[in-house]
Order: structure tokens, then sequence, then C-alpha cells
């Protein structure tokens, strides 16, 4: 364990899946500060815990995650992350919504729960549909923030524990939903339990999370922080749910934050898997996620972006151009940590959650801005820390590009737009 002086720790661990002591690193990112943990002035001038953030691959399942485990409690009971920032995320996840409404017939009898629903965007696109909606979440400051939508939450963790109270509660559910949140799981045989507990017979459990295969193909190593425990590949995501009498039916890839997996789950003989389960099995052992070496060469993009990026801002510097950053997603703080990019190098990020601004970037300190300043200062050049939503953002600041400012895009190759 490493002990970082605010009460919590890192552990090491072995396989999350497999519980194999055979998890070989292949990447090493440094120590850094929690992703979503963005200070306010005053914390400045205290110590900021830091954590090591490497990667390992299990030889025995093929599972890749993180070598490094920090408590959930230390990322997820005060969250700063809001799905309605984002115009492109709130309207995918009302299209979510509507497929599983529509897809598994659902009326007003039926409940839906949503784990790690933040500020209840999914569901209140689950409410157009009649349904009963429930959100299960540890961040107890945005259940404050969601509390006018009227949504029942349940604060707090989902666990075998926690899903025995929600049936007592509110009765099993027809759907379960978790967007972004899968990865976040590091007891996932106890949370599969939980599943089986709150799940009615014949309900099905949806999943959308980042795609190993995405990630690899972008050399986006920025969707690398402590809070993304694991990293999925359908195959090992489908050992884990054979393992406990469930079932991958169903699966589609998603072009949403540039590539994800939607994967519909079900108990064992519920219903008859989709040929496409079988077909992106078949893609993933083609392109060789289950081989150590397509890791190492994923390492080798990622130094490569580091020494190309830090070239670049070099450059720009020499030539004395004004530098910002727009973005302040948590997979930016990954970036500017691994780059030790900090405020001597961009002035301040523009971004356009409210809940941010006013802060600093955790580890680089960076000051964060209401998005209007790029418009008001017209620095030279910006920094898209979230490129993966570079079209709508694109879109947003046609007249700060309109006026000549160019934006640099990190990932997956450095380049000037």
């Amino acid at each position: 364990m490493a002990s970082n002086g605010d009460g919590h720790e890192s552990r090491g661990t072995g396989c999350l899946l497999c519980g194999s002591e055979r998890v070989e690193q292949f990447l090493d990112l440094g120590r850094t500060a929690l992703a979503n943990k963005f200070l306010n002035r005053e914390e400045l001038f205290a110590p900021e815990p830091a954590y090591p953030l490497r990667v390992g691959f299990c030889h025995t399942c093929g599972h890749v995650q993180l070598k490094d485990i920090v408590p959930p409690a230390a990322m997820f009971e005060d969250y700063l992350y809001v799905s309605s920032a984002s115009d492109t995320l709130k309207a995918h996840l009302y299209d979510l919504s509507a497929v599983v409404a529509e897809r598994y017939q659902l009326g007003a009898e039926d409940l839906v729960i949503d784990i790690g629903c933040n500020d209840g965007t999914l569901l209140s696109g689950f409410r157009r549909h009649g349904v009963r909606v429930l959100g299960v979440d540890p961040a107890a400051n945005l259940a404050a923030l969601a509390r006018d939508s009227g949504i029942e939450r349940y604060v707090g963790f989902f666990t075998a524990e926690s899903a025995r109270e929600i049936v007592k509660r509110w009765g099993p559910a027809t759907a379960i939903t978790a967007t972004n949140t899968f990865p976040h799981i590091p007891q996932l045989q106890d949370f599969i339990t939980g599943i089986q507990t709150a799940l009615a017979p014949g309900g099905v459990f949806v999943i959308e999370a980042h795609y190993l295969v995405d990630l690899l193909e972008q050399g986006a190593f920025d969707t690398v922080y402590h809070e993304h425990v694991s990293y999925w590949a359908l195959g090992p995501m489908q050992q884990l749910f054979s393992r406990s009498g469930m079932e991958i039916v169903d699966v589609e890839r998603l072009p949403i934050h540039h590539g994800q997996i939607r994967v519909f789950v079900q108990r064992t003989g519920e219903k008859r898997a989709e040929p496409r389960v079988a077909g992106l099995l078949e893609m993933e052992r083609s392109l060789g996620i289950h081989e150590f070496s397509t890791y190492q060469r994923f390492a080798e993009t990622t130094r490569k972006i580091k020494s190309d990026l830090h070239s670049k801002l070099r450059q720009l510097r020499d030539e004395g151009k004004s530098l910002a950053g727009y973005g302040a997603p948590a997979k930016g703080n990954t970036l500017l940590s691994y780059l030790e990019v900090g405020p001597e190098t961009l002035t301040y990020i523009a971004d356009r959650s409210p809940l941010k601004q006013g802060r600093y970037t955790p580890g680089s300190h960076i000051p964060v801005v209401p998005a209007e300043r790029l418009v008001a200062d017209q620095p030279d050049y910006v920094l898209l820390l979230a490129w993966n939503f570079a079209d709508e953002i694109m879109q947003q600041q046609h007249e700060y590009r309109s006026r000549g400012g160019k934006f640099i895009i990190p990932v997956p190759n450095v380049r000037v737009i």
C-alpha cells in the first residue's frame, strides 16, 4: 500500500476479474492527483494527494486494469463532472433511454435503475416513457444539485448489500443501466451479485463504457485515470458474466467519447445472443487484444504523443504565442500530469461547467475559467483537452476560430486546426 496523507491509500492488486497475480505492467503514467478533484484557492496551499497510475495486462484472462486501486470513497462522494454539461452526451443519453424503453417495452409498472446516475440526465430521458426511475450515486453534492428534478435517488454505492435495501424499498428493476460507471468498479463480483439481486426475471442490465479497442487504436492514454480501474474489451467482460450465470446477449459500438461499447446482459437462457456478439469477439482476437505485445506498442505510441506535444508547445512558446486550454475533463488532467504542463504554459483552461469554473486543475494547478474567455482574450492557440468532443466544441467556438484562433488536438496525433 502507498500512503498519501489524506486518510486514503492506494493498494496493489491482482486481477480484478479472475484473481490471478499474473498482471504485468505495460504503462506507467507516474504519480498523479485524482483527476476530478479540482481545487479551490485555499486548497492550493495544502498537501495534495497523488497516487501511482500504472496499467497492467492479465496473462491469465486478458483483462486490462490499473495496478494500483484508490478507494472509491476518495473519488466519488464529492464529484464535479455532470452529464448535462455536454449537449452531445445529453442527446446520446436520451437516445439510449428510447432504445431500452422500446426494445424491452417498458411501461408504467416497470422500474429503471441508473447506477452512477450523476445529475439524472439519463433518468430524465426514461421519464419521458412513463416508467418509474431510481438513481443510485454516492455523490452527495450531485444529489443536492438534482433535488429539484423529482427523481428519487439512493445516495450510496451500488453493492450486493445496498441492492437488497434498494429492492426492499423500491422493488426489482426491469432495466438497470450503468453508463461510464462499470469501469469504476473494483469489487466486480460483489457488484454482479447486486445486479442479480436487483434485476427482475427477464430484465436487462445495460452497460456503456469506453472500449479498449478504440482506446488502443486512438492512442487515447488520457482515458487512463484512477476512477477507471478497468479497461474493457468484450472477451474479458463475457468471461466475467458467464461465471455468474449471466450472458451478453447483444453489443454495439458507439461513436460517443470517440469510442464506446453498449452491452446488453441478461441471465443465461433468457434470450438468444445476437450474432454480432460473436462477430465482435472474433474481431478482438484478430486485432491481438489478448496479446501483451499489443499493449507494449500502445505504450510506445503514448511516449511519442508526449514527445510530439512537448515539441509543439515549446515551439509556440519560443515564438511568443499565447496559449490556453479548452475543456477540463478528468482525462485532460492525465494528459497535463504526464506532460508536466502547468500554468507557465497554459494561462488558463476554459470550460462550460459552472462546477469547475473558479477552481484549479488537480496536480497542475491551472485556473479554470468560463468558456467565454476564449473570445474575450483571443489566445493564439488553445490545447483541446476535451478532444473527444472536438466536433461539438469547434461549432461552439466558431467565433474564436473565425478570428484566427487555432486549436491543438493532442490525440491520436498532435495536429493544429
